[in-house]
């Protein structure tokens, strides 16, 4: 236990306390990301919509020791830090290693897992045979290496190799190695406890070396909150303590000597035998397995398309009115709005609504986050749109309508609105349809769409192609509807000017 009281001194020992608020509540709610695969977070094979894996084990364990229930909250990889910042989970754990800079700033429990980084290379590739051959040139090339983004494989290769390598950074693990097997790469440096999990996924991999450098998996939460940090550092040494945690680890074929000597255990590693990925599935079987939560995550991104696009078009509709016909003091603002929202990306501007309101006080919760997100960014195009067809519109219908002792008002919502509308039915339907698409980008702020749940399912399973054909097919499904309505409203209005 030497070395677990070394590290438990590390731990911070002064600071604010929300554990008396989780227990109140009767639960904690923990981030991760399931799109990173086993054997952290994944979906479970029996329930795609529930999640399973060694840190959800270990989540439960917790909670359990803290008396309360373990509430997981799904969240992009990369911006766990923030939701943790802004209050949406109380805690983050999710293969996050211990570093100076986190440490700096947030709370870090003790370690719960000792990692090391161990390089993957295909069998057949005699070129690569040791760690002294990845920074050898192939031929004119420098080798390419895949890594998990921002992870501790990525910065080892970048301050060992330098520029010597060509490292190529993915969202999954799972990516990575499937593209060595392939042949794009020519290795791929990942934690342990991937290599071991989806080793036998992978016949075509084999380890090169041993496992370099070593780190710690730590929970992290809000700086401060330092009696949260003491509950969870108990919580796993007591789970070390009565064997917790080598039962989890074993579970999914992780345990190892390094981890029997963080947890003072004196019997050797091994033991029964752990469990790895689950086969991959194949045909049908994928479709019978998660055909219906893909229809499913479908339906959020039917859900908000329809609910973002009509607050699109009506803002549009009276930005493109308040430019042309409204007071001149409007116009300026109203144009800067529009330029604004058309020169930024979609993904910023749901940043804005998600993680820097909350800094003035004003919290949205993820799902209207992506609806306000989406019907603000598509505003801007509509209300261009509709100035166009506004602008097709003679000016003598305005002049006539007015001379009729029509208000101003009156004359653009009877006249000229409606028929500038059957003007720009056609592109504003097209719109539509490239919101459905569009509603991808909602997963940086936590929603699982549809295409969120294909990268999750796809990472977890690999079976990639029947799942993105299942995809492609329920987006045709939502969006070959509207073409054809588009279309025979196009005929329509032809037939009407005809006559």
């Amino acid at each position: 236990m030497r070395t677990l009281l070394f590290l438990l001194a590390l731990a911070p020992t002064l600071g604010a306390d929300t554990l008396a608020e989780i227990r109140s509540r009767g639960e904690i709610q923990w981030g991760a990301d399931q799109e990173g695969g086993g054997p952290y977070v994944f979906p479970r094979e029996d329930d795609p919509a529930k999640v399973t894996g060694f840190e959800v084990d270990l989540a439960e364990a917790i909670a359990k020791r803290l008396g309360v229930k373990a509430t997981f909250f799904q969240g992009d990889w990369k911006t766990m830090p923030q939701l943790l910042d802004k209050a949406k989970v109380d805690i983050v754990m999710n293969g996050y290693e211990w570093s100076p800079q986190r440490a700096t700033a947030m709370e870090c429990s003790i370690p719960y897992y000792i990692y090391g980084l161990q390089l993957l290379a295909r069998k057949d590739d005699q070129t690569l045979k040791t760690w002294e051959d990845l920074g050898k040139r192939v031929g004119d090339r420098r080798r390419k290496v895949g890594v998990l983004t921002e992870s501790a494989a990525e910065k080892y290769l970048r301050e060992k190799y330098g520029d010597g390598l060509d490292l190529i950074s993915y969202d999954g693990n799972t990516d990575a190695m499937r593209e060595v097997e392939t042949g794009k790469l020519d290795a791929t440096l990942q934690d342990t406890p991937i290599a071991s999990f989806y080793g036998p996924r992978f016949p075509g991999l084999r380890p090169i070396g041993a496992a370099v450098g070593r780190g710690y998996y730590v929970i992290l939460a809000r700086k401060g909150e330092t009696a949260l940090v003491a509950a969870l550092n108990d919580a796993i040494i007591q789970s070390a303590r009565d064997g917790t945690l080598k039962r989890i680890y074993q579970k999914y074929g992780i345990w190892d000597l390094e981890l029997a000597q963080l947890y003072g255990y004196v019997d050797q590693a091994g033991g029964e035998e752990g469990e790895h990925a689950p086969d991959r599935p194949h045909g049908w079987r994928v479709v019978r397995l998660y055909g219906l939560i893909m229809v499913e995550s479908a339906g959020m991104t039917v859900i908000l398309s329809l609910l973002s696009f009509p607050i699109a078009v009506m803002v549009g509709l009276l930005i493109a009115v308040g430019r042309l016909y409204g007071p001149k003091w409007a116009k300026a603002p109203l144009a800067i709005y529009v330029e604004f929202l058309r020169g930024t990306p979609v993904m910023l501007q749901l940043f804005f609504v998600f993680f820097f309101l909350p800094e003035i006080g004003i919290k949205v919760p993820a799902f209207w986050t992506a609806i306000i997100g989406l019907a603000v960014n598509y505003s801007a195009y509509e209300s261009e749109i509709y100035r166009a067809g506004l602008q097709a519109i003679p000016t003598g219908q305005m002049e006539a309508s007015l001379s009729l002792g029509m208000s101003r008002a009156l004359a653009l919502r009877r006249i000229i609105v409606p028929q500038a509308f059957r003007i720009v039915i056609p592109p504003v339907m097209n719109d539509f349809i490239a919101l459905f698409k569009d509603t991808s980008v909602c997963s940086v702020v936590t929603i699982i769409e549809l295409t969120k749940r294909f990268s999750v399912l796809s990472q977890s399973t690999q079976a990639t192609i029947e799942l993105m054909g299942m995809t492609a097919l329920l987006y045709l499904a939502m969006s070959y509807p509207l073409s054809i309505v588009s279309r025979k409203l196009e005929l329509r209005m032809a037939r009407e000017q005809q006559a």
